[in-house]
């Protein structure tokens, strides 16, 4: 199933430097590996925010509960996700 994901981060500015910078390393680390995975095959920031657009190719709605909570930015994140369905005029499918 796809799903199209927006992400936008929300660091408290009064974070310590070194427990953030941990923070975004671990992210950054993570996300890697699930896009390494085939789960999330695009990603995308958007300009002037601290904030991305994502596609995510998993089997279900759990599945991608469980790849989005495991984010070590989850509990600074507003997500929205929209289920993707084919479209009838997509020459691709």
């Amino acid at each position: 199933m796809l799903y199209h994901v927006r992400m936008d981060v929300r660091i408290p500015l009064d974070m310590d430097p070194g427990v953030k910078a941990d923070l975004v390393a671990r992210e950054k680390a993570y996300a890697q590996d699930v896009q390494r995975s085939g789960r999330w095959p695009h990603l995308w920031r958007i300009v002037g925010k601290y904030a991305n657009v994502s596609i995510f190719d998993v089997e279900s709605n759990d599945a991608l509960h469980d790849v989005l909570s495991g984010l070590p930015l989850f509990p600074f994140m507003d997500i929205i996700v929209t289920p993707l369905a084919t479209h009838p005029s997509d020459i691709n499918t």
